[in-house]
């Protein structure tokens, strides 16, 4: 029971992988891949154990944030303008667009509470789902918005679960495609896209910051990481229900998947009337937690690395999550297409992966900062293997993209 009480942190990452983003992505991994690309999932979900165990780890041992500890690493003034400059782009600017596929994703189940008026959409869910992030985190009350992450994520667990263990799937493909590794034809933009939503670079930011207000005491480093093994654990697995969900439910049919609603009407005739509204709620606490870890990662970034405090009622700090959730409500509002506006995002965070990996594994072989807590030389050789994975798999997503 004390291990449970200790899960927080970590769950607010799982709580953020596991957005519209994930939900779509998985979603056309199983309808055109059936089971095959499980594989990518499995890769994702160990390689973000590994570096969130690293973020939470520079939180607890070092009392910092990564954008704090980037900034003390970096003296050079034209150093830190570039470098500063990839993070508040890659961060801050890339939250805003995940923002606006947050908020559009959670009410795709809800489309009967949607008009059009002219190139404006008026969601009343849409609208709510925002004013909840927005009393959540103005509140400053960092327990409370963990506490509420938490249940969402087991709101998911149940959806996901249940849907993927009613359609009686087959195992034995479901094992063939977690560990024998295969690439179909066309399927490479979607592998980008599965790594690139599970391992997700603000969450390495979200993570050392938050770990460092919930643990002061590098004696209570054990704690941190059993959060982070069964949170993110527990992140992947839900991955892994929707694909194995839209595997068995949409992959023989043959037909186009445009968003992951299609997948909540084709349960209807294997599941019964209530599935596509039980599928929409798993789609509204997937939408409403990211929608709320989103703005939240961004604050915590760009506050670090302009050296602004992270504190949760300070002016500054409020400003840059408003900006990023106001922002996110306007475009959401216009209606983008939720597959380009959530895939492009996806893809783009793929190839952002590796300078933030590349920063956090800096990072965490400072003695100075870290005293005896830096990483191991295993480890270092496993953080530069996803490194590498993800810098090909990116360098790949952008020529294939592309031409």
């Amino acid at each position: 029971m004390k291990k449970i009480t200790q899960i927080g942190p970590a769950a607010m990452v799982a709580a953020a992988f596991i957005g519209p983003g994930t939900v779509t992505t998985a979603t056309l991994s199983g309808a055109g891949y059936g089971y095959t690309l499980l594989w990518a999932v499995l890769f994702s979900t160990l390689a973000t154990i590994l570096l969130q165990e690293m973020a939470a780890r520079l939180g607890v041992a070092g009392q910092m944030g990564l954008g704090e500890a980037i900034r003390s690493k970096i003296s050079s003034p034209w150093a830190r303008i570039v470098a500063f400059g990839l993070v508040l782009a890659a961060i801050l600017g890339g939250n805003m667009a995940y923002e606006a596929g947050n908020l559009t994703g959670a009410v795709l189940g809800f489309n009967q509470w949607q008009w059009h008026i002219g190139l404006m959409r008026f969601s009343p869910l849409l609208l709510l789902i925002g004013l909840i992030a927005f009393l959540l985190l103005y509140s400053g009350r960092y327990r409370t918005i963990e506490r509420f992450l938490v249940l969402l994520v087991g709101t998911m667990s149940i959806v996901f679960f249940a849907s993927a263990l009613l359609l009686s799937p087959d195992w034995g493909e479901i094992l063939k495609g977690l560990f024998l590794p295969a690439l179909p034809e066309k399927s490479l933009l979607v592998v980008v896209g599965l790594i690139g939503t599970t391992i997700v670079p603000y969450n390495l930011f979200l993570h050392a910051s938050t770990a460092s207000k919930r643990w002061q005491d590098p004696a209570q480093l054990r704690a941190a990481r059993w959060d982070t093994v069964i949170s993110v654990s527990v992140g992947g697995l839900i991955t892994m229900a929707i694909v194995i969900t839209a595997a068995a439910a949409l992959h023989s049919t043959g037909q186009t998947v445009e968003n992951a609603g299609d997948l909540a009407r084709q349960l209807q005739p294997l599941l019964g009337d209530w599935a596509p509204t039980f599928l929409a709620l798993g789609f509204l606490a997937a939408g409403l937690s990211s929608s709320i870890t989103a703005p939240l990662a961004a604050a915590f970034a760009t506050a670090g690395v302009l050296g602004w405090p992270a504190d949760l009622r300070s002016g500054r700090f409020r400003l840059i999550w408003m900006i990023v959730l106001c922002v996110g409500i306007v475009f959401a509002l216009i209606g983008f297409k939720p597959i380009l506006v959530i895939l492009f995002a996806q893809v783009a965070n793929g190839m952002l992966l590796p300078v933030i990996v590349g920063f956090l594994l800096w990072v965490m072989n400072d003695r100075k900062l870290l005293g005896k807590h830096i990483n191991t030389t295993t480890l270092n050789i496993l953080g530069l293997v996803v490194l590498l994975v993800a810098l090909g798999l990116g360098m790949k997503g952008v020529i294939t993209a592309l031409f």
